[in-house]
């Protein structure tokens, strides 16, 4: 039984990167063994166990055979005689299918650190074009990777065209590509996952109506380059969708994604005209978007979209105050409720008085 460091920590380890997470492969061993030395089992579809200490993944060393179409058409073959570089094999990508031996030594069947040094995301062997997950496993890793001056290989690229024009793309499902999609959202240069996505053809697939040159590229850039979280720079990529409601409502359904992912893109797509031009609006128009985006109840998503907004106005070149937003809401909120409560105010008559209130204080901080 040998034990061997691989993937993405050797990876990592050789750009010269902080190492994340550190997975490990065992060949020559079964379950059995595994358990008797106190390891915990999870996975359905092949062996992986938990170390009884340090709780990382340890898996069995397999290999894989296609049977049917899509990312769950898999056989694995986890035999004690599958060796290390049978299980290499089967990764994606040569710069992912490294390992290290328990002394340090480099075990690189497939040229992976050559490809570290060209700077390439080149696919191991032609069983790639079995997993249609791996088209957006690469488009996520040069979103990752891009900064550093890495591309995709050209035979790499042709391979995952193939694997559109085949239909394999038509077989992901809803978790992979959501899964996918957020990471590459979280990376440095997402927008460099929808341009990989757009070379192969596999965008108007996955997501229709999203345009590689279009505004919500330059949003998602801008989202990016001011640190905004995941789910600002997925408002911000959808806010120009055509058909904004339809679209987003349908890429939504189809990858179930958060509510909060929701929420946000539609409010964006919705509103934002009317934020980036808040500046001209009456007190009456100004407190009817803080009432439309529910800033009383749900501050935390209204700056959400404040974020939002500012990455929509970089990539439009428009000037736009994040401040000046977020001082119209504190004003607006300014009025005490239970005051208002206290001196008999409820149902309707409450809300009435809590609006007139409310347009009062906006008038004046408009005034001054």
């Amino acid at each position: 039984m040998k034990i061997y460091l691989v993937g993405g920590a050797v990876r990592d380890k050789l750009l010269g990167l902080p190492i994340k997470e550190r997975d490990w492969v065992v060949v020559g061993a079964t379950s059995n063994d595994m358990l008797a030395l106190g390891y915990r089992q999870v996975g359905k579809e092949f062996p992986v166990f938990l170390h009884p200490k340090t709780n990382e993944e340890y898996a069995l060393a397999r290999m894989e055979r296609k049977v049917l179409p899509g990312y769950k058409g898999f056989t694995f073959d986890t035999s004690p005689d599958v060796s290390l570089e049978a299980d290499l094999l089967r990764r994606d990508l040569t710069i992912n299918a490294m390992a290290e031996s328990e002394d340090g030594t480099l075990i690189d069947p497939y040229g992976g650190r050559q490809d570290l040094k060209n700077k390439l995301l080149r696919h191991v062997s032609p069983a790639f074009a079995e997993d249609p997950v791996r088209i957006l496993r690469v488009g996520r890793f040069l979103a990752r990777y891009a900064e550093l001056g890495f591309s995709v290989a050209n035979e790499t690229m042709e391979l995952m065209r193939g694997m559109v024009n085949a239909g394999e793309v038509n077989a992901l499902v809803a978790e992979r590509v959501w899964k996918e999609l957020e990471r590459a959202l979280g990376e440095k240069n997402p927008e460099k996952f929808f341009a990989v996505l757009s070379e192969c053809g596999a965008l108007p697939i996955l997501f229709q109506g999203l345009n590689i040159s279009g505004h919500g590229m330059n949003a998602l850039f801008s989202a990016a380059q001011l640190s905004a979280p995941p789910v600002v720079r997925f408002a911000a990529l959808l806010h120009d969708l055509p058909d904004a409601k339809q679209n987003i409502t349908a890429i939504c359904r189809r990858y179930r994604a958060p509510n909060e992912y929701r929420e946000l893109a539609g409010l964006t797509a919705q509103y934002y005209p009317a934020a980036l031009n808040a500046r001209s609006m009456t007190a009456e128009s100004l407190l009817g978007l803080l009432g439309a985006l529910d800033i009383f109840r749900r501050e935390k998503r209204y700056h959400l979209f404040l974020q939002t907004c500012q990455a929509i106005a970089a990539a439009r070149k428009i000037d736009f105050d994040l401040s000046w937003l977020e001082a119209a809401a504190l004003a607006a909120k300014s009025v005490p409720v239970q005051t208002l409560i206290n001196e008999g105010f409820n149902g309707e008559k409450l809300a009435a008085e809590l609006r007139k209130k409310r347009l009062e204080r906006l008038e004046k901080w408009l005034a001054t």
